[in-house]
C-alpha cells in the first residue's frame, strides 16, 4: 500500500479515553497537532437524549477534526444521536463496540455487542441513514472464547454491508469476565496480524489500528499495512509525541512548537475557562506529562498538582511551573 492510497482523514488519531479526553484535554492536544483526529470520551446515548446535552456535547471550534464516541445498542436511539451529533457540528460519530467495563456491560453495549453482529449492523445502518456525517465503529478483535478470525471477518462483513466505511480495531480481544478494564488493555495479547489480514480482505474499508502503539516509528510501520493508526495512553502520558505528527503524517511544513510555546498557546483558553468558573486543575491535569523526560519535569508536575486545585488558582501557577522548568534547564546546562 502506498502513502498516496491511504485515507488522510483517519491517518493519525488519538483514542477516546474515559476521564481523559475531555474538552480541555482535546484543546491541549489540538494545540500540539493541527491535524490529528480527536475523539470525545464515550458518551452513553441516554446522557445525550435525556441529560444536560451541553455538558456532554459542547466543544471548542479549534478541536476539529473531532468525532463523538457514543455507547448504546438501540438503533433508534443511536440514529437520533447521530442526527444530534451532526447538528452539533461533529465531523464523525463513532459507536463503541470495544469497552469491557462492568458499567458498560450492564448497559448491554460496548464490547459485549461483538456477540450480536446483526444488532451492531442494524445500529450502523440506522445511524448512517439518520446523518450525513461519517459513522464509524471502534471494536476489539473478539471477546472471550469468540476470538477466531472467521468470526471477526463475519462481524466486519456485516458492518460493511450495513454501510460502514471506517473500522477502528483495538488489536486485542476483551475478556468480559475476570479482567478489569485496565487489565483488558494490557493482558490479552496484541494481534496486529489479524487487523492486517482484515485490511487485506476488506480493501474498500478504511482500517485504523489501535492498541499498544508507543511511538511514531511504530505508527509509521503500521501505516505500511493499514490506513490509519490510533494512539491512546502514549499520546496522553507523553503528549509531546504529537509535536511531529503533522509534519510526519500530514505533510505539514514549519518548525516544531517547543513545549513552552505549547503552554503559552494554551494560556488564553485557560484564562477564558477560569473566567467562566472552571477550576484551573481541570485544564492543568492534562498538561502534567508535557515535560516528561526533561530536567524539572517532576517539579513541574508537583507544582501544578499541589497548587492548581487551590481556591483562586490562576495563570500565575502555570507561569511559576514554567519558571521551574527554566531554572532546571539552566542548572543542567551549567553542570
Amino acid at each position: 500500500m502506498t502513502a498516496e492510497s491511504q485515507k488522510p482523514g483517519h491517518r493519525f488519531s488519538v483514542a477516546p479515553m474515559m476521564d481523559w479526553t475531555d474538552r480541555h484535554d482535546r484543546v491541549f492536544l489540538r494545540t500540539i497537532s493541527r491535524h490529528a483526529r480527536l475523539y470525545t470520551e464515550m458518551v452513553p446515548v441516554g446522557a445525550i437524549l435525556h441529560g444536560p446535552r451541553a455538558r456532554f456535547l459542547d466543544f471548542d471550534s479549534c478541536e476539529h477534526p473531532l468525532a463523538l464516541q457514543v455507547g448504546g445498542a438501540d438503533p433508534g436511539d443511536l440514529a437520533e444521536c447521530a442526527g444530534i451529533a451532526e447538528a452539533a457540528g461533529y465531523d464523525e460519530i463513532n459507536l463503541n463496540v470495544g469497552c469491557p467495563s462492568d458499567r458498560v456491560k450492564k448497559g448491554r453495549f460496548g464490547a459485549c455487542l461483538m456477540a450480536a453482529p446483526a444488532l451492531v449492523a442494524a445500529c450502523v445502518e440506522a445511524m448512517t441513514k439518520a446523518a450525513g456525517i461519517p459513522v464509524t465503529v471502534k471494536t476489539r478483535i473478539g471477546i472471550d472464547e469468540r476470538d477466531s478470525y472467521g468470526e471477526l471477518h463475519d462481524f466486519t462483513a456485516r458492518l460493511r454491508n450495513a454501510g460502514l466505511k471506517t473500522l477502528i480495531v483495538h488489536a486485542r480481544k476483551a475478556w468480559l469476565s475476570g479482567l478489569s478494564p485496565k487489565q483488558n488493555r494490557e493482558v490479552p495479547p496484541l494481534r496486529y496480524d489479524m487487523v492486517y489480514r482484515l485490511k487485506d480482505d476488506f480493501p474498500d474499508l478504511t482500517m485504523v489500528i489501535n492498541g499498544g502503539i508507543q511511538s511514531l516509528e511504530a505508527a509509521a510501520d503500521h501505516l505500511a499495512r493499514v490506513d490509519g493508526v490510533m494512539l491512546g495512553r502514549a499520546a496522553y502520558q507523553n503528549p509531546y509525541i504529537l509535536a511531529e505528527v503533522d509534519r510526519r503524517f500530514f505533510g505539514a511544513s514549519g518548525s516544531l512548537l517547543s513545549r513552552e510555546d505549547i503552554v503559552r498557546a494554551m494560556l488564553p483558553y485557560v484564562a477564558a475557562q477560569i473566567a467562566a468558573g472552571v477550576p484551573l486543575k481541570n485544564m492543568t491535569r492534562h498538561m502534567l506529562g508535557l515535560f516528561n523526560g526533561l530536567p524539572g519535569a517532576r517539579a513541574w508536575r508537583r507544582h501544578l498538582s499541589e497548587t492548581a486545585h487551590l481556591p483562586g488558582a490562576g495563570l500565575e501557577e502555570i507561569e511559576e511551573a514554567l519558571a521551574i522548568i527554566t531554572r532546571a534547564s539552566a542548572a543542567r546546562r551549567a553542570a
